[in-house]
């Protein structure tokens, strides 16, 4: 519980302040050049991500800002860091602004229930992207990656790599994104398949690289034999291919889940064996032409949860994937 003794309307001004700060100082803000939108009331989208220091929200906010761009909207970027708190602070500052919309890769499937259903009773549609809530009909639209299938097709891939034998670890991201659940569940349906496959680890790194990195050293240590590591998102995988560098090991399959730049370069190079590409860009393009059309005709045309296949990238394919899709 804070101790702050800021009274409402102080707190409120905050909350503000903080996202206007957030859009100037993002890259991304287009505030004073876009066009003109030739519907009445607001053409303000607030556009609401964890941190762009991850190249996968980072190509979200890009796709998205320039979607909406597009489409004659004003935008601002903010990042809530994975923190509940700002991400409400975030929100509060959305509707206090009167967006047309919000895009919003949300901070936490149950912990943003409440802040989108008052982005709802203010009347501002919420569009989520990558991340589901725990809750349908609070949202306008869920966009996510079939996290499922996406993890089935990378844990078969990783399955052939160890050829269907051998040792190996488990890295797993965010025990309050649902996403982290879903991999883990989808990678275990398939390797559970395999009585020669141990798993002799499963560690939290919560979709961070250094954390990846100091749980796969401490792992390395008490089992320097392990054969395969596969991760919940591709900044672990890229932890633990630096892990297994400093500790000289070599010839360890190693999958990720994401399709990131980095990863499919480490793919190319043969220090990870794959990974599973979601469309960032495309999700969240599509959330932002459904908000369009939510503004304008009061409908979005598409169901509430919707889901968008991952491809399987692998050192045979690598060569036709740029940021997060296809080229």
């Amino acid at each position: 519980m804070s101790r702050s003794r800021r009274s409402p309307a102080f707190a409120a001004a905050g909350a503000a302040l903080l996202l206007t700060l957030s859009a100037c100082g993002s890259s991304g803000d287009s505030e004073s050049n876009a066009k003109t939108k030739p519907s009445k009331g607001s053409n303000f989208i607030a556009i609401i991500t964890p941190s762009p220091d991850n190249p996968f929200f980072k190509a979200e906010n890009d796709a998205a800002q320039q979607k909406a761009k597009s489409l004659g909207y004003r935008t601002s970027v903010a990042s809530h860091d994975d923190d509940p708190n700002k991400q409400s602070q975030l929100i509060d500052a959305a509707i206090s602004r009167h967006a047309a919309a919000i895009i919003l890769d949300n901070a936490g499937a149950d912990a943003s229930i409440g802040p989108v259903q008052k982005a709802k009773d203010a009347g501002i549609p919420v569009f989520l992207i990558d991340r589901e809530i725990n809750k349908s009909g609070v949202a306008k639209s869920q966009i996510v990656s079939n996290n499922a299938q996406g993890a089935q097709v990378a844990a078969q891939e990783f399955v052939k790599g160890m050829k269907e034998r051998g040792t190996y670890v488990e890295l797993t991201g965010l025990a309050s994104d649902t996403n982290a659940g879903v991999r883990s569940k989808g990678y275990n349906d398939v390797i559970s398949q395999y009585p020669d496959m141990k798993r002799v680890a499963q560690q939290a790194a919560n979709w961070d690289q250094k954390q990846a990195f100091d749980k796969m050293e401490t792992i390395l240590q008490r089992t320097p034999n392990v054969k395969g590591v596969i991760a919940g998102n591709d900044t672990m995988a890229l932890g633990a291919v630096a892990a297994l560098k400093s500790a000289k090991k070599t010839g360890v399959v190693v999958v990720g889940f994401d399709g990131s730049p980095d990863a499919i370069e480490q793919i190319k190079a043969g220090t990870m064996r794959a990974t599973a590409l979601q469309p960032a860009a495309l999700g969240a393009q599509q959330a932002v032409e459904q908000a369009d059309k939510y503004i304008k005709t009061g409908k979005t045309g598409q169901p509430e949860k919707q889901s968008i296949d991952c491809e399987l990238v692998t050192k045979e394919n690598a060569d036709q994937f740029g940021v997060f899709a296809k080229k």
